[in-house]
């Protein structure tokens, strides 16, 4: 079942379409990467969907009826990537202030700040000032009051900003538990190496447009160059590739190899082993997300920048 469905989304700002006719959907429990660089049309889109910009064109489905900002937005929580917290509010106070105002009641808003807080190791932060905490911190805090209210749809913006390797870890563990329960996450980043390993759908935009629209495995598998990596007990046998595939490189004890499309992996295995090889491993190389939206975008604005990232 899907949980959101957009249609031919539009918002024009002057003449600058900044989304332009984007088109989707999200299933209950799914973990959705929305990609794109700077000014690429994420932000717009997200507000759309949170009710804070109205769409000049399109339609939002939430939850299976058309999406009210008014009566909706408790379905919703929102993380944006810019911090929106009181720096001079105790953090306790703060947090269940915040919790009131997505309607909970303060008795259950206590225990589940406690359960949250003792989650994510910030037992002792509670009469403690926002001004006080790190970076890192903030952030900690900012996503317990994102879910903390069990919305149907949670919006992270850059969620791992700020965290260290250990903090990150506890986020995402969280982020999986989440999904694992019934919430729709989007999940919006410029980091490829996070969205390999935390999304299952992605789509990337740029220039308010669609670009690409997959699962993760889906996109790599569409992108993959047939090359693999076989590995040997000594030193790779020197033989013809009996035009089964071409050697790419040679490595300490394999070789990185390109199979010709129409070949089976089984022919390849064989003509090695016809040849006295003593195989240890055999794996595809697939792409990284990073190479696939480079050569998607070659040669624009944002081919660089998700090389620079890269590098």
């Amino acid at each position: 079942m899907d949980l959101l469905q957009v249609a031919h989304l539009k918002k024009y700002f002057a003449t600058q379409k900044a989304v332009d006719d984007i088109s989707f959907s999200i299933s209950q429990g799914q973990i959705f990467g929305l990609l794109g660089p700077n000014g690429a049309g994420k932000t717009t889109l997200i507000r759309m969907i949170t009710g804070i910009f109205y769409p000049d064109a399109g339609t939002i489905t939430l939850d299976g009826a058309p999406f009210d900002p008014v009566n909706d937005i408790g379905k919703i929580g929102y993380m944006p990537e810019e911090r929106g917290l009181y720096k001079k509010m105790k953090i306790g106070e703060q947090a269940l202030y915040l919790a009131q105002l997505k309607g909970l009641r303060k008795k259950d808003a206590i225990e589940s700040l406690k359960t949250w807080f003792a989650k994510l190791e910030m037992d002792s932060w509670w009469n403690k000032k926002v001004e006080d905490l790190s970076k890192g911190m903030q952030q900690k805090l900012q996503f317990v009051t994102t879910v903390l209210h069990q919305p149907k749809l949670i919006i992270l913006d850059e969620p791992f900003s700020g965290l260290d390797p250990v903090n990150s870890n506890l986020i995402k563990d969280e982020i999986f538990n989440l999904a694992k329960s019934g919430s729709t996450i989007i999940f919006s980043t410029h980091r490829m190496e996070q969205v390999e390993e935390i999304c299952d759908h992605i789509i990337l935009v740029n220039k308010g447009q669609k670009i690409l629209d997959g699962t993760v495995q889906g996109v790599k598998q569409e992108f993959k160059e047939h090359l693999y990596n076989i590995t040997f007990a000594s030193a790779p046998p020197q033989t013809e590739a009996a035009g089964l595939f071409d050697i790419k490189q040679t490595t300490a004890n394999g070789l990185i190899l390109q199979k010709h499309p129409e070949v089976s992996n089984n022919q390849v295995l064989s003509h090695f082993l016809a040849h006295g090889a003593s195989i240890d491993s055999f794996n595809e190389i697939l792409p990284t997300l990073n190479d696939i939206f480079i050569r998607k975008v070659e040669g624009t604005p944002l081919a660089r920048q998700f090389q620079t990232i890269q590098d």
